[in-house]
């Protein structure tokens, strides 16, 4: 295609420029003047490699070849291999180090590894044996045989202060000349990101979200009952005088029977119900203006309903996902309170921090967003605490699962509960699968921020699969996992209001599907026959619950397809750099088709008019 009228006239006008430059020899050329400095950009990545000792040794350098194993009398927290320091039960250092570079530009930097200690020791006052973690010059910890547990710890260190630095991370042990002492390492991870709250946007709010839950569960898993607070601020110079929650999980029943209940509202007055009962006002006390922050709370009850569904139980297996209220986006279109769709999703929301601790019965696994610590509860009960940092969205399962774990060769850990159709060959299968789509997905569009991930599996699902942000639900397919995993990139790291915009989504998750499986889609667009003028990619969800027979067919099909098209009009390099830039600009924050489009005009000197055309991508 020909540039554009505006492109070809400024080419024109740089020949004119250096014909002149070259006639006029001396005339010296104007300095151009020192250009501004810019402050580094941040990209969240995971700088440790082989964090997992899943890899071989490299680029670990270790005392001897023993620290680095798999041997039997210790084992791996996820995967296989582990480094294992001391456990001689004589004078004896190990050592185990590798040097890393934190990013310069990142306000935010996390060490953690996880850490099991045993010990032939029996004092109970003095510190025989040790192992001290360092990173530089500067000692994180010291542990010793008084430290011992049962199964493994994580380990968590602000090391931000090394921002643009290289630097040794170095774990060291020690025994003295009798009874061993084993330190095991494993899971090393030091995670890197630009801050603690999203990209600032005054179109969006309420903004910077931080939820805290806390729920206790009847014996199956299935009655949840407890507390739930949310603060926010309001981003928009417009006040703010009520907010809404979506009360999603409502759709599942009906307003004289709602599985999902709240009452005693604090911190505002609760008004009527809505869309379904699946929208509640409050009103606050007095409005918010630019930057001031409020605190809303809220006594919950969820009552999950039979059936294989994202909000659903399979007999012993619990699936509960969009439970838990969540705020309401008000934009330039105002608040948006799109009624629930079971044909895709109606979900849009903004990045927040979640603390949700999960008091229930110790018989039950409970797999979740963010990183799970379980500790002892009442008796017979366990207490799950899960963190999850810059998340749009909760949830959770709960059952008598089958787990298995491993970490990914970036680092990344991955846990698989199955229910217990679910054969042990299918679930490891499925972890597999999971380690490697992670990894594809973090090589071209970031490294995964959400410290570990959580597939649930059972083939009774009415869906392909759903996702939420560090955790998953699917059937035993290669395919769909994979395509679940790219979500937490497509809608969980980029986000996009799901209802508007379906494609944004979708049918990016379902190109980086075809990526991460080595599928280019050749020719995938000869098979494309619209069904009329009014269909195009680019329709919300008000257009496919209407045409739902078409929804999958155009969004994810057609959808992927237009993509891999323009691929291969803009170049592979160009389209992999596009797609790397869009999702780093965008990390966090909120995708639009208008964006996408004006950042696809820029990376190629084509004008795209016609391909947004002849594809239907409006917007």
């Amino acid at each position: 295609m020909r540039p554009t009228p505006r492109k070809a006239i400024a080419a024109s006008a740089l020949a004119v420029t250096a014909l002149a430059a070259l006639s006029l020899p001396g005339t010296p050329a104007a300095a151009a003047p020192p250009a501004a400095p810019v402050a580094a950009a941040c990209t969240p990545t995971q700088v440790v490699a082989n964090g997992g000792f899943e890899s071989g040794t490299s680029p670990w350098s270790q005392s001897s070849t023993r620290v680095i194993t798999n041997r039997a009398g210790q084992t791996a927290h996820g995967g296989t291999s582990f480094a294992w320091l001391g456990g001689v039960g004589s004078t004896h250092t190990d050592t185990l180090s590798q040097s890393v570079t934190v990013p310069s530009g990142c306000s935010s930097a996390t060490l953690t590894f996880w850490l099991h200690i045993d010990t032939a020791e029996t004092t109970s006052s003095i510190a025989y044996d040790k192992l001290t973690a360092k990173i530089g010059s500067t000692t994180l910890a010291t542990y010793s045989n008084l430290d011992k547990n049962t199964g493994y710890a994580q380990k968590s260190f602000d090391v931000s202060a090394f921002a643009g630095q290289t630097v040794t991370l170095a774990f060291t042990g020690t025994e003295d000349s009798s009874l061993q002492s084993s330190f095991v390492v494993d899971d090393v991870a030091l995670d890197t990101s630009g801050g603690t709250t999203p990209p600032a946007d005054s179109t969006r709010t309420p903004a910077a979200p931080s939820y805290t839950v806390s729920l206790s569960s009847d014996t199956s898993g299935t009655v949840w009952s407890g507390h739930e607070s949310a603060t926010f601020t309001n981003a928009s110079s417009t006040p703010l005088s009520e907010v809404y929650l979506r009360l999603w999980d409502n759709y599942h029943g009906t307003c004289s029977a709602m599985p999902i209940k709240v009452s005693n509202v604090t911190g505002g007055t609760a008004g009527a119900l809505s869309v379904g009962c699946t929208a509640l006002e409050i009103d606050l006390p007095a409005p918010l203006t630019q930057g001031q922050s409020a605190t809303i709370g809220f006594d919950l009850g969820i009552t999950v309903p039979s059936g294989a569904d994202r909000f659903g139980h399979d007999g012993a297996f619990s699936f509960i996902g969009n439970a838990l209220p969540v705020l309401a986006v008000k934009d330039g279109a105002g608040w948006h309170l799109d009624p629930y769709t079971n044909n895709g999703e109606s979900f849009y929301s903004l990045a927040a921090d979640f603390k949700v601790t999960l008091d229930h019965p110790s018989t039950l696994l409970v797999p979740a967003t963010g990183t799970s610590v379980d500790t002892p509860g009442s008796s017979g009960r366990t207490v799950t605490t899960a963190t999850a940092s810059k998340v749009r969205d909760f949830a959770w399962a709960a059952g008598p699962f089958s787990k298995i774990s491993g970490t990914s060769t970036a680092g990344t850990r991955i846990n698989v509960y199955s229910v217990s159709a679910i054969s042990s060959a299918d679930a490891q299968s499925m972890l597999t699968t999971a380690k490697s789509a992670v990894d594809a997905h973090a090589s071209r569009f970031g490294a995964y921020p959400y410290g570990e991930l959580d597939a649930v599996i059972d083939n009774n699902y009415w869906f392909g699969g759903m996702e939420y942000p560090g955790f998953v639900l699917d059937l035993v397919s290669t395919t769909a996992l994979t395509h679940e995993i790219g979500h937490q990139w497509w809608y969980g790291i980029v986000g996009d209001d799901e209802y508007t915009s379906p494609w944004l989504d979708e049918a990016f998750t379902d190109y980086a599907t075809d990526l991460a499986l080595n599928k280019t889609g050749t020719n995938c667009w000869n098979s494309v026959s619209w069904a009329s003028s009014a269909e195009k990619i680019t329709n919300s969800m008000a257009y496919w619950d209407t045409h739902s027979s078409r929804y999958s067919t155009v969004v994810y099909g057609y959808g992927k397809c237009a993509l891999h098209d323009l691929r291969r009009l803009i170049g592979d390099t160009a389209m992999t750099k596009l797609l790397k830039d869009y999702a780093t600009a965008h990390w966090y924050g909120v995708s639009t088709t208008a964006e996408f489009k004006a950042a696809a005009q820029a990376a190629t000197s084509t004008d795209l008019t016609s391909f947004w055309s002849t594809h239907r991508i409006d917007g």
